[in-house]
């Protein structure tokens, strides 16, 4: 007996209209990390990522189960929409004095979502005290509005909804369509390839348009160019037919590992690497600070090493290639201490070096083998 062939639906408008008010948030975050360009920075950026991701893989899973094709759906969805925009409106100031407003919007987000799965899969309210309990937690810390105690208070907020499925199981039956799973995170992985676009265009903003700065504006779209090309060159229709091929079970823990997981470093590592680009863009021949040399090199190396993890969850590898590149984007961090423009000409030789070499090494094992006698 056959089984049965999987429903298959696509990624709605809604769902992209729902990832651009995303993107604004990831967006933000950008120019948090671009203000402040530290370690307190980072770990702000981090935490608010987290946070924001954990619910992002919330609508892209309830989505992938349930088509916002009704008008209640849709309006549950523009709802959620809403409180992403309060979340991505506060974000520039959320550990200054607007936590209070991102825990709101991040609560509008958690009620709507919890109403719109409820609706196919009863057991997610088992879970929903930890997603209560986190935006709680982060509109208290707007309430304290400074001191340690605020990173800690965000710091369960992002913990405390991530662990509790390992101790309260949601219990019931995830079947996840691949297509639809592959296409929502693709889609995302191109948005947010074009904040790095986007951070070229206000790195030069003011600047005389010169040879100089055309060249610098050209060796950053070629370097979001060759980050694309690495994980839309072949591994998106790799990753979807190797999620297809799995069994339930099996795909699901693939695509909570693969998707989730390690498309962290995935989103993270282009977030900060845009925005190391938008100072070395605007300042390209001349040498970096310490700190943007390393965002943009630093961001490349993070997104490789997320790259290779999710190549090996999905079973699309193997990785060597990759990870290699990564060790040698960090190495190149140097030459940005130097000129800017050289340390992104490195990288983009980096990773085309690397896609070459994996290009030639996948060539010479599909090559027919000679007869043996």
């Amino acid at each position: 007996m056959t089984e049965p062939p999987e429903e298959v639906h696509r990624v709605t408008t809604l769902e992209l209209f729902f990832d651009l008010v995303f993107v604004f948030a990831v967006t933000q975050l950008t120019g948090v990390l671009v203000k402040e360009l530290n370690p307190l920075g980072l770990l702000q950026v981090v935490l608010m990522f987290g946070v924001l991701w954990w619910m992002y893989g919330g609508y892209a899973w309830l989505t992938n189960m349930t088509a916002p094709t009704t008008p209640v759906r849709r309006l549950l969805i523009l709802v959620g929409m809403g409180g992403f925009f309060m979340v991505a409106l506060a974000t520039p100031t959320a550990f200054k004095g607007g936590g209070v407003v991102w825990g709101l919007g991040y609560l509008i987000l958690v009620l709507a979502h919890v109403v719109l799965y409820a609706q196919g899969n009863r057991h997610i309210l088992r879970v929903v005290p930890a997603n209560l309990l986190a935006a709680a937690l982060i509109i208290t810390a707007g309430l304290l509005d400074h001191g340690a105690a605020v990173y800690v208070l965000w710091t369960l907020a992002l913990v405390v909804p991530i662990v509790q499925p390992y101790i309260v199981p949601p219990g019931g039956r995830f079947v996840i369509r691949a297509v639809h799973i592959v296409e929502r995170h693709g889609l995302l992985v191109m948005i947010t390839l074009g904040e790095s676009i986007i951070a070229i265009g206000v790195g030069v903003e003011g600047l005389d348009l010169d040879a100089g700065l055309v060249t610098a504006c050209l060796l950053g779209l070629a370097l979001a160019a060759v980050v694309w090309w690495s994980y839309f060159g072949r591994d998106d229709a790799r990753a979807e037919e190797s999620l297809a091929a799995a069994g339930d079970a099996d795909r699901a823990q693939m695509t909570m590992f693969g998707y989730f997981y390690a498309h962290i470093p995935v989103i993270v590592g282009v977030i900060v690497a845009a925005a190391g680009m938008k100072k070395a863009v605007g300042h390209a021949w001349e040498h970096l600070d310490p700190a943007p040399a390393l965002a943009l090199s630093g961001g490349v190396a993070v997104y490789l090493a997320g790259d290779v993890l999710f190549r090996r969850i999905v079973r699309i590898g193997p990785s060597r290639i990759r990870l290699a590149a990564a060790a040698a984007a960090l190495a190149v961090t140097p030459l940005g201490l130097w000129i800017a423009a050289v340390e992104l000409a490195a990288l983009i030789a980096v990773l085309a070096t690397a896609l070459a070499v994996e290009h030639r090494a996948g060539n010479r094992s599909r090559r027919p083998q000679p007869a043996t006698t």
